[in-house]
C-alpha cells in the first residue's frame, strides 16, 4: 500500500497548476473536465512519485466556497477493485462512515472514501 495522491480545492486552477510545475518542477497532466458537474482537475506529479491532485468547481457560491479551497481529500492505492472492496467493507464492520460505495470515476479511478476519526476524507484507489 502507498499514499497516492493529496487533493486540494482552489479558486484558481491554472494559477495553482502554474505554482506547483514551477516552483516544485511537478509534471501535470491533461485538464480534466467534467462539464455536468462544473468540475475541473489536473494531476501535478514530483519526482520520487508524490502526487497533488488540483481540483476547482465553477459553481460554487461565495457562502460555500470554504468548502471548495483547502485540502479536500488524500488517497492510498491498494492495488485491486477486490481490495479496494473489502477494505471499505472492513471500514464499515468497524464502525467507521463510508462516505463513497466501491465505483468507477469518470476519470478512471476505481475507489472507495471513508471518513477518518477526525473527518477527514481518506479515498482507497485500485
Amino acid at each position: 500500500m502507498q499514499l497516492s495522491h493529496i487533493a486540494i480545492w482552489t479558486k484558481e486552477l491554472e494559477r495553482s497548476r502554474e505554482f506547483y510545475t514551477t516552483y516544485f518542477n511537478g509534471k501535470s497532466n491533461e485538464k480534466y473536465v467534467n462539464p455536468k458537474k462544473g468540475f475541473a482537475s489536473y494531476f501535478v506529479t514530483f519526482e520520487g512519485g508524490a502526487s497533488l491532485e488540483i481540483m476547482q468547481r465553477t459553481d460554487i457560491t461565495e457562502e460555500r466556497a470554504g468548502l471548495f479551497i483547502g485540502l479536500a481529500h488524500f488517497a492510498f492505492s491498494i492495488g485491486s477493485k477486490e481490495k479496494v472492496d473489502s477494505m471499505i467493507e472492513l471500514f464499515r464492520e468497524n464502525g467507521y462512515t463510508v462516505l463513497g460505495e466501491p465505483r468507477t470515476t469518470g476519470d478512471g479511478f476505481y475507489e472507495g472514501a471513508i471518513a477518518d476519526p477526525d473527518g477527514n476524507i481518506v479515498e482507497i484507489i485500485a
